[in-house]
C-alpha cells in the first residue's frame, strides 16, 4: 500500500487553501478546506496514473498548517 502526505496550508495573499505534494505531484487550491480535500481525493488517482504509478490501494494523509499573524 502506498501512502502519500498532502500538505495543506492557507495562502493569505490569494485567500485560499493550498494542497501540495511533490512526489505525486499535486498542487490544488480552493477557498474551502472541505472542497479542497475532496478535489485532492479525486485528482490523486488520476495524477498517479498519468505519472505511471499505481493508484490502487493508496492512503492519503493530510497535514495542515494555519498561522494567523496579528499586528
Amino acid at each position: 500500500m502506498a501512502s502519500y502526505c498532502i500538505f495543506l496550508h492557507w495562502d493569505d495573499e490569494a485567500a485560499v487553501w493550498v494542497a501540495e505534494n511533490n512526489e505525486i505531484p499535486v498542487a490544488l487550491e480552493s477557498g474551502s478546506l472541505d472542497v479542497l480535500i475532496e478535489r485532492v481525493k479525486n485528482a490523486v488517482p488520476q495524477l498517479l496514473e498519468l505519472n505511471g504509478k499505481s493508484h490502487s490501494n493508496i492512503t492519503l494523509n493530510f497535514s495542515m498548517e494555519c498561522q494567523r499573524i496579528v499586528a
